[in-house]
């Protein structure tokens, strides 16, 4: 699909205390029941133009299918009532991953082209291709793409996450889109890039447009919304401008969110011991001939510590998590297992090998067969790995799941059926059933609720305590999270730019880049505070 769609409809009605704020698009009763099971269950909005309207919730609450239900778009097979109004424009959809509405095989600059030459129609044939080109280069100056020139001539997989985003957001300010529907757009990323997407919705919002913002990252939500509706099962709970929601919550379920929003404080309190399990010595790896993405001298695990690897999208960290499990293969250098090089395809690991590193994706339903039910997805890895006989898997896979929370009857779905963050504690007990020496988790916690982010990290804090034999590697963006650490390295660029205790490193960094993420890490809101308060002084 493309970035936008266009719908027709009628203008909202008066603003509140009789103003006449006119809205560009308006839903009233929506109800959208899917197999019997409603989705959405009477929410009504009123998104108005130069304002931005965030809807928050848990995953699975019914964000994303409002948010699209202004596009026209809603699932196969769904039932709906109520009524979706929308002002004579474009709506422009900014999806969590903006990869998928691009198309791979067209230049940046032929995408572009394409839309903008349908608006130059009636100008002189001379005039029509510079004129197209000006339009181009204002759109990716308004998304923030202020190197839009250079970006012309490249693909989409040539571009960072945030500048497919903002060309997607390019598109849809070409279309003369009135409304903007982004879906959780700072999912992922850490406080500096947080930061800037909070700039680029801000600087769309005081064009004019309509904004529409689902997300479930209270904090960018607080620093760029004016008005908050929050969800849970379907149903808003809870509506009005948003310090009022942030100060003075009246429903348990917002104040249950809020109260959550830094999920640890401390550090595990449990030491290395003196081993070092998983050692990286060396470290250099490729993406392509000629183009190095990651260099790490040193890093060692030692036995029963939990170590982060902190860095910004791009840095490196997936890489080499990559590399520790074996499926990132072109480096140079040393991945050691208890002073032992292992190989570097997964292929060629060993059966005992492959149990002792376990991987665990950010992205845990991708990693699940959506045909087959959950319970046996994890039971065949004590299988596969261990010898356990069918029916001895099966029955540890259940104790496994029902200690980390999932229910022998959730367990028994296809992974369809289950919540982002049940999904996430499945794949945990997936990698525990290998009964692993190294855990390796790349940001399992993004795209998370707070709610159920805090109940993965107090189930990773707690392996941590019960487990003497497991070390922990956590890839992450977030500080909160990495707090879960005893050890943090820090990439940037692909190098590793500081290492040290969790403590020493969060409370009193020393390399320039790690004290700009300590300092972005108090979140766009603190900024904006900050700059309320200056303000006020003027």
């Amino acid at each position: 699909m493309s970035g936008s769609s266009r719908s027709g409809g009628a203008s909202g009605p008066s603003g509140p205390n009789g103003s006449a704020a006119v809205a560009v698009a308006e839903i009233e009763g929506l109800t959208v029941e899917v197999d019997g099971r409603r989705i959405v269950d009477g929410v009504s909005l009123r998104v108005l133009p130069g304002k931005v309207t965030a809807l928050v919730g848990a995953s699975g609450s019914g964000k994303t299918t409002t948010g699209r239900a202004l596009l026209g778009e809603f699932p196969p097979g769904a039932r709906v009532e109520g009524s979706v109004r929308v002002a004579e424009a474009w709506v422009g959809y900014v999806p969590q991953h903006p990869a998928a509405v691009l198309n791979p095989a067209r230049r940046v600059g032929a995408l572009l082209h394409d839309m903008a030459r349908g608006q130059v129609r009636e100008l002189p044939r001379s005039e029509r291709r510079p004129a197209a080109r000006s339009r181009v280069l204002a759109a990716l100056e308004a998304a923030q793409l202020t190197d839009g020139g250079a970006l012309l001539q490249r693909f989409p997989h040539q571009l960072s996450g945030g500048q497919q985003q903002r060309l997607v957001l390019a598109q849809a300010l070409l279309l003369g889109a009135r409304v903007v529907v982004a879906d959780e757009p700072t999912t992922g990323q850490d406080a500096l890039t947080k930061r800037r997407v909070v700039d680029e919705l801000a600087a769309v919002a005081a064009r004019g447009i309509g904004v529409v913002l689902l997300s479930h990252d209270l904090e960018t939500v607080r620093a760029l919304a004016d008005e908050v509706l929050v969800m849970r099962e379907g149903r808003v709970v809870e509506s009005g401008p948003t310090e009022r929601v942030w100060l003075t919550p009246t429903h348990p379920w917002t104040r249950q969110l809020l109260a959550v929003r830094a999920p640890l404080t401390e550090p595990v309190p449990r030491g290395p011991g003196p081993a070092a399990v998983l050692r990286v010595q060396g470290l250099r790896a490729r993406h392509r001939p000629g183009v190095e993405v990651l260099r790490v001298p040193e890093l060692a695990v030692h036995s029963g510590e939990c170590v982060a690897v902190l860095g910004r999208s791009g840095s490196g960290k997936t890489t080499l998590a990559r590399c520790l499990a074996g499926l990132h293969r072109t480096y140079e250098g040393e991945v050691l297992l208890d002073g032992v090089a292992l190989p570097r395809s997964l292929r060629d690991r060993g059966r005992d090998r492959l149990a002792a590193v376990q991987y665990v994706f950010q992205d845990a339903r991708a990693s699940f067969d959506e045909h087959r039910p959950v319970l046996d997805q994890v039971a065949r890895t004590a299988v596969r790995l261990r010898g356990v006989a069918a029916p001895d898997a099966r029955a540890e896979a259940a104790r496994t799941l029902d200690s980390l929370g999932l229910s022998g009857e959730s367990a028994a779905r296809v992974p369809a059926r289950l919540s982002g963050g049940e999904l996430q504690r499945a794949a945990l007990a997936r990698a525990l059933l290998a009964r692993p020496r190294v855990l390796v988790c790349d940001e399992i916690t993004s795209g998370l609720d707070t709610v159920t982010r805090r109940g993965i990290l107090d189930l990773l804090a707690g392996l941590l305590r019960d487990r003497d034999d497991l070390s922990l590697v956590l890839i992450t963006h977030d500080l909160d999270t990495a707090r879960l650490a005893t050890r943090i390295a820090v990439l940037d660029g692909g190098e590793v730019v500081e290492q040290g205790p969790a403590r020493d490193v969060l409370t009193a960094p020393a390399h320039p880049f790690t004290v700009s993420l300590v300092e972005s890490s108090a979140g766009p809101a603190a900024e904006s505070a900050k700059s309320a308060e200056s303000a006020g002084r003027a």
